[in-house]
């Protein structure tokens, strides 16, 4: 823990300022620079976490020679293009959810950064938790049996102002990107590749899904259940069932601070699984780890896991019938 990675942070919103805000709880990691579109707002930013530099343009914050590290916090549809900006001026780059809008994109920036040899890893901050890194370990003991499925949920009453970006076809918005990836990743990382998925939603008028289920076959042999929605207030659970019993990642599982596993036999217990800050601070962690050690990529959220799960999205959009902008450029 010796190296202080010196984190810059390419735009200014609600996710960059959640992940600012851990920055300050991160060992080892300082907040060195802010990258904005004007510098009003990278200075307005940066006077709510210390005494960063600001940068009133990604390039120039791409061209500054002390920071190691670019998080990339804007809206879905940038994701590509800011990311590979980064990568183009010598970055290494972790880049919020979803990746990007599509697999073409998601493999034009990882082929990018294995031939800069560059490191890069996709923000899925639930993976690195530790009420999933509880739940592998119960799964492993075999404490629950052989596993066979995964139900999850992700659910809430989203605003419905049509100008909101969740709401906005040409912002990405959707259930599917912002809230079903969830499970999907997280069903990816416990019961492995995926061989074949089924999906059905309820569109709004202006083509976003609003209500999304999708049922996966993993190779593994098991079975993940999965739907996500911005109309209904749904539990926001995930369990893990065996032929002994289940865990479950307890209530808001992106957010548990417990898990509990049942058995068949009535026996129940109930395991804390405390997180630091508000949850991010352990992909910052993970990325500094990295970095530290000199990977081009993490092993608990490879390049070729990204890669799988961005095929499995499009896939599922197909299915449901929700296209974006980005999937007609060349």
């Amino acid at each position: 823990m010796s190296r202080i990675i010196r984190w810059g942070i390419l735009g200014t919103g609600g996710i960059a300022r959640a992940f600012a805000t851990a920055l300050m709880d991160t060992p080892g990691a300082v907040l060195a620079a802010i990258g904005s579109r004007s510098i009003d707002s990278a200075r307005g930013f940066a006077a709510d976490f210390g005494t960063p530099a600001c940068y009133g343009s990604y390039e120039d914050l791409g061209a500054a020679s002390d920071i190691d590290i670019i998080y990339i916090g804007t809206p879905h549809p940038l994701h590509a293009r800011n990311a590979l900006l980064a990568l183009e001026a010598g970055k290494a780059v972790l880049c919020e959810k979803p990746f990007t809008m599509n697999l073409r994109e998601a493999e034009q920036v990882v082929a990018l950064a294995r031939a800069k040899k560059l490191f890069l890893m996709e923000a899925m901050w639930t993976r690195f938790m530790p009420a999933l890194a509880e739940v592998r370990r119960i799964v492993a003991s075999g404490a629950i049996g052989t596993v066979h499925q995964v139900h999850a949920d992700f659910g809430f009453a989203a605003t419905r102002d049509p100008e909101h970006r969740v709401n906005k076809r040409e912002l990405g918005g959707g259930a599917l990107l912002d809230l079903g990836i969830y499970p999907l990743s997280i069903s990816c990382a416990l019961l492995g590749p995926v061989e074949s998925v089924q999906a059905q939603a309820f569109l709004s008028d202006g083509g976003i899904d609003l209500t999304t289920g999708f049922s996966m076959k993993h190779t593994s042999g098991a079975m993940s259940v999965s739907s996500c929605s911005l109309r209904a207030r749904s539990p926001c659970e995930l369990t893990v069932s065996g032929s002994l019993g289940q865990v479950r990642m307890d209530a808001m599982f992106h957010l548990a601070k417990t898990v509990t596993i049942k058995l068949a036999d009535g026996s129940r217990r109930t395991i804390d699984t405390p997180f630091l800050g508000n949850g991010y601070v352990h992909e910052a962690i993970e990325a500094g780890r990295c970095l530290r050690e000199g990977l081009l990529e993490s092993p608990h959220m490879t390049h070729d896991e990204t890669l799988a799960l961005m095929r499995l999205l499009d896939t599922i959009r197909a299915q449901i019938g929700v296209d974006y902008p980005a999937d007609n450029l060349p």
